[in-house]
């Protein structure tokens, strides 16, 4: 366990101490006072709406030890109030976040797994981190507090763990670049390039420009990659020499692939070599895509010489993160398929196909809109449309600015 010290904070951030103690040590750290626990380090946090700094009395009333603050003018009254607690005053409470968490990244020396992709990411996380935790204490990406605020709020969760892993996302160049320099990853994965933001980026190829900013804060890192995704594939032709890639698939030969698939509407079956020996795996959930994520996991496994054994009980035994492909079984035989997190056409593609494997049942599907697609959007919804056409959906409900978008390629479903 490596804590921060008040000295350390005020050394990274160039802050003012107003009160406090040099020697103390700052354990957890929180930026909402309305789930605050007792000795706390609590973080302002400015945003477009809203100002966490406001709160800082707030924070120290209900308990924290310290706060770190911005733009807050400090009476004498004040510092006699709160003498003997910790009161930091920074020029900016974000780009503090930043250098703390990164500072404490610097202090321990262990593998660091960082993933992104288009879709994918937080149930790959989910796999890689149940097969890692059988041999390793580790710490991962809570639900998909993925950003510029999640990501160092969790490495600051940083304790006696021996491995991270780390999910990263992004809506714009540079994102994912700062991420991974606070980060530091050992491992970097990439689960796909498709559509998700491409408003913002303007073409697929652009998004991939932004996931490979994972490789920015990296040294030497194993890149794990679906190789079949087209842009991935041609982008490891193009660099495979150049990095340590490992490459997972089902259609292109790479260097995992899985053999005899068997998918079910609930779970699926591969079997795969793992250093040289077959083993048989079962995924407990349904689709083709969570077959992928699943040898990705196993690269991750292998990177990080866990066992053949530990690798396919980590798979058998992972749980999703939810709102991603819950099933609930209710009376009447009715199943209800809750993947209703992402909405890129990628994850309505998959949940779509996934939803065709329920073969004895007439199925339904409830969508709603796909964002962050500008002049593509048209073009995606109707495919989408498609994507319930040939996945045999009997019925699509959805809301009525998208519904004639959607029935211009899917006239022959219910609507």
């Amino acid at each position: 366990m490596k804590n921060l010290k008040i000295e350390d904070i005020l050394k990274v951030t160039n802050g003012e101490l107003i009160v406090g103690d040099l020697e103390f040590e700052c354990n957890n750290y929180s930026k909402d006072t309305r789930t605050i626990k007792e000795n706390d380090v609590y973080i302002g946090i400015k945003g477009e709406r809203f100002d966490g700094n406001i709160f800082w009395e707030t924070a120290l009333e209900k308990g924290a030890s310290t706060v770190i603050v911005q733009n807050v003018d400090f009476t004498n009254e004040n510092k006699e109030k709160w003498k003997n607690k910790n009161i930091i005053k920074v020029e900016d409470t974000l780009e503090s976040l930043y250098k703390i968490a990164s500072y404490k990244r610097d202090l321990y020396d262990i593998p660091v797994v960082a993933i992104t992709g288009s879709v994918g990411k937080t149930s790959t996380k989910d796999i890689v981190a149940n097969v890692i935790s059988k041999k390793y204490k580790t710490l991962k990406t809570i639900s998909n507090n993925n950003n510029n605020i999640g990501l160092p709020f969790t490495i600051l969760r940083l304790q006696d763990e021996e491995v991270m892993v780390l999910e990263m996302g992004m809506n714009h160049f540079n994102e994912i670049s700062l991420l991974s320099r606070i980060a530091k990853p050992t491992v970097c994965i990439i689960t796909n390039i498709g559509t998700s933001h491409i408003g913002n980026l303007g073409s697929r190829e652009n998004i991939l420009k932004a996931k490979l900013e994972i490789l920015e804060g990296a040294t030497n890192p194993t890149i794990i990659i679906n190789n079949d995704n087209d842009l991935l594939h041609k982008w490891y032709e193009e660099n495979k020499e150049k990095y340590n890639i490992k490459t997972y698939g089902i259609k292109e030969e790479s260097d995992l692939n899985a053999n005899n698939i068997k998918l079910e509407s609930e779970k699926s079956f591969f079997d795969c070599g793992i250093r040289g020996i077959k083993e048989n795996i079962e995924v407990p959930v349904g689709g083709e895509h969570f077959i992928l994520n699943s040898l990705c996991a196993i690269l991750a496994g292998e990177t990080l010489n866990i066992e053949n054994k530990e690798i396919v009980e980590g798979i058998e035994e992972f749980e999703l993160t939810k709102n991603r492909m819950d099933i609930y079984n209710l009376e009447n035989g009715i199943k209800i398929i809750n993947g209703a997190y992402n909405a890129s056409f990628e994850a309505m593609q998959a949940t779509l196909k996934s939803l065709g494997e329920f073969k004895e049942n007439r199925k339904i599907a409830v969508l709603g809109d796909m964002y962050e697609l500008g002049e593509f959007t048209k073009d995606l919804h109707e495919k989408v449309g498609v994507e319930a056409y040939n996945d045999k959906v009997d019925i699509l409900i959805c809301s009525r600015r998208i519904c004639k978008t959607y029935s211009r390629r899917s006239k022959k479903i219910r609507i």
